[in-house]
């Protein structure tokens, strides 16, 4: 599944500066090749190993995207060390042989996830022109979770989905975040700071039952709000 991602919008077109982070040596050769070739020389990459010195490597490369390979040796600890050394970056992960693991890659803070090999090319790109990119194995887990089923959260006692007593503001917030906002990108939109959003993003988590806008944005889309 894609869905549109505004952060990165515009850079396609000035270039983007993408660092791997991977313990394995062809893999990131093959990106290097691959992805500067599928977009006519605006994407550079570099390889970062997942050793005792990530975070400052990360971040004295100062990249739009990092991408964080799943695979042992690197796994789920690169994804929250990314977030913290360059916050401003975006975090994409490249999913591994535990199905389970890319959920966990997107409560680390990963914005979207890409599978391995020469699969990984497409969805890729489409990440880079701004796209938060779930494969839909992933997407169909997710909805399977904070589906219909009253343990998941997505059901009030009785049968009534959650979603029905949701006031319209908290609609059009879950509505936002379910379409791939940031909290920037709905502040501008509600006219209110970032820690307004991020506190009613909070409020409404807790009345949806979930602990992520992953979860929620998956609920959105078991009720038809998206």
């Amino acid at each position: 599944m894609i869905r549109r991602w505004r952060g990165i919008r515009g850079l396609m077109r000035n270039g983007i500066s993408i660092v791997v982070i991977s313990g394995h040596p062809a893999l990131v050769r093959g990106l290097q090749q691959s992805l500067p070739a599928a977009t006519g020389g605006r994407v550079t990459v570099t390889g970062v190993d997942d050793g005792s010195e990530l975070a400052g490597s990360v971040r004295e490369a100062d990249p739009d995207v990092v991408l964080v390979d799943l695979q042992p040796p690197t796994g789920l600890p690169a994804v929250a060390a990314a977030r913290a050394a360059v916050p401003q970056a975006r975090i994409l992960a490249i999913g591994g042989d535990d199905p389970g693991t890319p959920i966990e890659a997107l409560r680390a803070g990963a914005s979207g996830v890409v599978p391995r090999g020469d699969d990984a090319i497409p969805p890729l790109l489409a990440a880079l022109e701004g796209w938060a990119v779930v494969p839909v194995p992933l997407l169909n887990s997710l909805v399977e979770r904070a589906g219909p089923i009253e343990r998941a959260g997505a059901v009030e006692p009785g049968g009534q989905p959650v979603t029905d007593h949701l006031d319209e503001p908290d609609r059009r917030l879950l509505r936002l975040i379910a379409t791939g906002s940031s909290t920037s990108d709905i502040a501008g939109m509600l006219h209110v700071s970032d820690r307004t959003v991020k506190r009613l993003t909070a409020a409404l988590l807790r009345k949806l039952h979930v602990s992520s806008r992953t979860e929620a944005a998956a609920l959105a889309g078991s009720a038809g709000l998206v």
